[in-house]
């Protein structure tokens, strides 16, 4: 019964089959291709017999493995290696055929190969998750044909396999990376000028040339009799809180990514970041009440908690209460800090009714707020108008893309800082914004 499952016929053995249906027909009116559709049966089936026992000889005559990671990183392409080893004496044709998890609706998949005896292939494909969670990989299949290509034999591995989807470590690893090798602005990231002494004072030191006169110590320069000057290094360990609104308006998606993935991925690059520093940081989900609140710390290790906390990050679909976020923070946040506020309106009046809350919590706060373009709306702004049905479109688009503007401009007018930008680049923005207060001296 084992054997009769992995036994599989190959598609030009069924046109074999159909030629000798035709000669036994064709026999009735041409008595000698009878004789021919026997002796072409006998040599079938002969050579039937032959790709059996060279594929089913050897009792294990492939090896194949899935090397999965513990994590995969959430809208990302991550790899997945397989190795592949051919322990028959002769050359095999490949059909590898694996069962992706159900989260990916690919049911298409299949790579072809030739491998010669004793030889190893290894190669990989690429998958990108958009949603966080488990995901099931079933069997990898293996389907091996001779030269002969009658039968094919099937071998399965590794049923069952479980890989956590996590927020994007990739992306973090790559800010962290980039940050290291001064190579920001490649990606995005700029360079901000700073303003002023906001730093903290490290120590007295000579003066080098390029360094500036108004650091100039008069008395340590009268004690030393040259020229002395103060070194200042940046302030650290300022807290800083990602919030991110759970609610409804978190729900929609972005090149098959909603806008509460886009801002976990963030506050993850966004945090290690800041960790690396050295200031404090922490975070908070909200949606009718406060369902995570971590409290900002300075270690690098505090990452993984924070990493665990985003992993287990859902939205539903009632209303935000900023009420509540401002009282819990009033009570929570003692020390002013820098808040981002991951959220969304789609609407003026929606914001307006938050704006008390919002400004209270920026007077006792650095408030930063995250709104996102609708990137939908710029592709419909940008087409060519040619009938009444498409102007109507595209003017209610312009509509809805201007009062993303008055937004801005509406908390600025309240002096509440804020970032509008599309989900791709939240990270880049979020982290641009980050590096300017920072410079400025606005914490």
């Amino acid at each position: 019964m084992k054997f009769l499952k992995s036994l599989y016929i190959h598609n030009q053995f069924y046109v074999y089959i159909a030629i000798l249906s035709v000669c036994f027909l064709m026999s009735f009116w041409f008595p000698f291709l009878y004789s021919i559709a026997w002796i072409i049966t006998t040599i079938l089936v002969v050579v039937f017999f032959i790709d059996l026992l060279l594929l089913y000889g050897p009792k294990n005559g492939i090896d194949a493995r899935r090397l999965l990671p513990d994590k995969f990183s959430n809208s990302d392409n991550n790899p997945v290696p397989i190795t592949i080893s051919n322990k028959y004496g002769i050359k095999v044709f490949i059909d590898v055929i694996d069962e992706l998890p159900v989260q990916f609706q690919k049911r298409d998949f299949l790579i072809k190969t030739t491998l010669i005896p004793n030889e190893t292939y290894n190669f990989e494909y690429q998958v990108r998750p958009v949603d966080r969670g488990e995901y099931y990989f079933g069997h990898l299949n293996i389907f091996v044909s001779s030269l002969l290509k009658i039968i094919k034999r099937r071998y399965r591995f590794q049923n069952e396999q479980m890989v956590m989807v996590y927020p994007s470590i990739i992306q973090m690893q790559k800010y962290d990376f980039l940050a290291i090798s001064n190579a920001l602005t490649q990606i995005g990231l700029k360079k901000i000028r700073r303003i002023g002494h906001t730093s903290e004072f490290e120590q007295i030191k000579e003066y080098v040339l390029g360094d500036d006169f108004r650091t100039v110590n008069w008395k340590a320069t009268a004690k030393h009799g040259e020229l002395m000057v103060n070194q200042y290094q940046d302030e650290k360990s300022q807290p800083i809180y990602s919030i991110i609104d759970t609610g409804r308006v978190m729900k929609m998606p972005f090149d098959g990514l909603k806008l509460l993935d886009y801002a976990i991925n963030s506050t993850l690059a966004f945090s290690n970041v800041a960790l690396k520093k050295h200031d404090k940081v922490g975070m908070l989900t909200f949606s009718k009440k406060i369902e995570t609140f971590l409290p900002a710390i300075h270690k690098i290790t505090y990452l993984n908690r924070i990493l665990e906390a985003l992993y287990n990050i859902n939205t539903n679909f009632s209303d935000s209460d900023f009420g509540h976020l401002y009282a819990q923070l009033k009570r929570k946040v003692t020390h002013r800090s820098l808040i981002l506020l991951y959220t969304n309106f789609e609407h003026l009046s929606a914001l307006k009714r938050q704006m008390p809350y919002l400004q209270a919590i920026s007077k006792k706060h650095m408030l930063v707020v995250v709104l996102f373009e609708n990137t939908e709306l710029d592709n419909i702004i940008k087409l060519n108008a040619e009938d009444l049905q498409s102007i109507y479109h595209k003017t209610i688009a312009e509509k809805f893309a201007y009062e993303k503007r008055l937004m801005v401009k509406e908390l600025q007018k309240h002096g509440i800082q804020s970032i509008l930008t599309p989900p791709e680049k939240l990270t880049i923005n979020t982290i641009n914004k980050y590096l300017e207060i920072k410079a400025r001296g606005l914490l």
